[in-house]
C-alpha cells in the first residue's frame, strides 16, 4: 500500500510538470513563418491587378492613335505600293553613278515638281557600295510616268529619259486594294482559327480570351507604333505581322498551359517557371532580329525585322502584365469559389 501510495504521488507530480511542456503550442511558432511567406511575395503578385492598367491603357492609345490616321488618310495604315498600286522605278549602275546621287535631294525635285503624289526614295547597298536606288510613288497613269521618268533625268546627270524607265515596275491601284483586302480577310480567318484551337485546348471562356487578347492587342499597339513611324506596309510588312501573331500566340500558350494544367507548386511559382521560359524565348529572338537589323542592307528585310523587333517588346508587356495578369485573377476566383 504504501508503495503503490508512493507510486501515486509520483506519478500526479510529474503529470503536473507536463503540463507546462504541453503548453508548448506550435500556432506562436507559426505566427512568424506566415509573416515571412507575406513578405516574399513579388512586386508582380502583389501588384497586379494596378499593373493590368498599363496594358489596357496601351490598347486604348493604340486605337486613339489608329483613328486619328483614318481620320486624316482614310486608311489605318500606311500602305506601299505592293498594297494601293504605284510605280517603282529602280536605277542601277549601269543607268547613272549612283554614288552621285543625293537621295533626300531628289526625292525634295520629285516632290517639287509632282507636288500631288506619294514618293519614297531609298538606297540599297551591299557591305559598302551601293547596288541600287530604288523611286517608289503612287503614279499609275501613262502621261505622269513620263513625266517623272524626265524628271529623273533632268536631275540625275547622264541618265536619259528611256533608262530612267528601264526598270520601271507598275502595278494598279484595283489589283493593290484587291490583294489588300485579301491580306485582311487572311488576318481575320488567322485570329478565328486560332480561337478555336485555343478554346478546344483549355475549354475554359475567360484563359482563352485572354489568349486572343494579348495577339490582339499585339497586333494593334504595334500597328499603331508603326503608323507613328511612318513605315510604309508592303507585303513584307504584312507577313512580318502573321509572324508576330505566332510569336504572341507561343508565349501565351506557354503561360496558360503552365498555370492551368500544371499542378506542381504554387500558382506564383507557375507563372515564374513559365516566365522564364517565355522571356529566354523573347529575348534570344530580340538579339537575333537585332543582328539582322543592323547588318542587313535590304529594306524587305529591314522592315520585316523592325515589326517583329517592335512587336516582341508590345508581347512582352501583354503576355507578361496583361495575360498573366487575367489568369492569376481568375485561378484566385476560382480557388476562392
Amino acid at each position: 500500500m504504501a508503495k503503490a501510495h508512493k507510486k501515486k504521488r509520483l506519478e500526479s507530480r510529474f503529470g503536473k510538470k507536463e503540463k507546462p511542456m504541453a503548453k508548448i503550442s506550435l500556432p506562436t511558432n507559426q505566427e512568424p513563418l506566415k509573416v515571412e511567406k507575406k513578405a516574399s511575395k513579388n512586386f508582380l503578385e502583389t501588384h497586379y491587378k494596378h499593373l493590368l492598367i498599363i496594358p489596357f491603357l496601351m490598347l486604348l492609345t493604340a486605337f486613339v492613335i489608329l483613328g486619328a490616321h483614318y481620320a486624316q488618310t482614310g486608311d489605318l495604315i500606311n500602305r506601299g505600293i505592293s498594297l494601293k498600286g504605284g510605280t517603282a522605278i529602280t536605277l542601277t549602275p549601269a543607268e547613272a553613278d549612283l554614288t552621285q546621287i543625293d537621295t533626300s535631294a531628289l526625292e525634295a525635285a520629285i516632290r517639287e515638281a509632282h507636288p500631288n503624289i506619294d514618293v519614297t526614295v531609298r538606297t540599297q547597298k551591299n557591305l559598302q557600295d551601293i547596288t541600287a536606288i530604288e523611286i517608289e510613288t503612287d503614279i499609275s497613269d501613262q502621261d505622269q510616268l513620263t513625266g517623272l521618268k524626265e524628271t529623273l533625268a533632268a536631275t540625275i546627270p547622264d541618265l536619259t529619259v528611256e533608262e530612267a524607265g528601264k526598270n520601271a515596275q507598275t502595278s494598279g491601284s484595283a489589283l493593290g486594294d484587291a490583294f489588300f483586302r485579301q491580306i485582311i480577310q487572311a488576318l481575320i480567318v488567322a485570329f478565328i482559327l486560332m480561337g478555336i484551337v485555343v478554346f478546344i485546348q483549355f475549354r475554359v471562356p475567360i484563359p482563352s480570351l485572354a489568349v486572343i487578347l494579348a495577339a490582339f492587342s499585339d497586333i494593334v499597339v504595334t500597328l499603331a507604333v508603326v503608323d507613328l513611324l511612318g513605315i510604309k506596309l508592303g507585303t513584307a510588312g504584312i507577313a512580318a505581322f502573321l509572324m508576330l501573331i505566332g510569336y504572341s500566340v507561343d508565349t501565351d500558350i506557354l503561360l496558360s498551359t503552365r498555370v492551368l494544367k500544371n499542378t506542381e507548386g504554387s500558382l506564383s511559382q507557375r507563372i515564374m517557371s513559365a516566365m522564364k521560359t517565355g522571356l529566354t524565348m523573347n529575348i534570344t529572338t530580340l538579339a537575333a532580329v537585332t543582328i539582322a537589323l543592323i547588318f542587313t542592307q535590304s529594306d524587305t528585310i529591314r522592315q520585316i525585322m523592325t515589326i517583329l523587333f517592335i512587336g516582341l517588346l508590345v508581347d512582352m508587356i501583354n503576355t507578361w502584365i496583361q495575360n498573366a495578369g487575367i489568369l492569376r485573377w481568375y485561378v484566385e476566383k476560382k480557388e476562392l469559389n
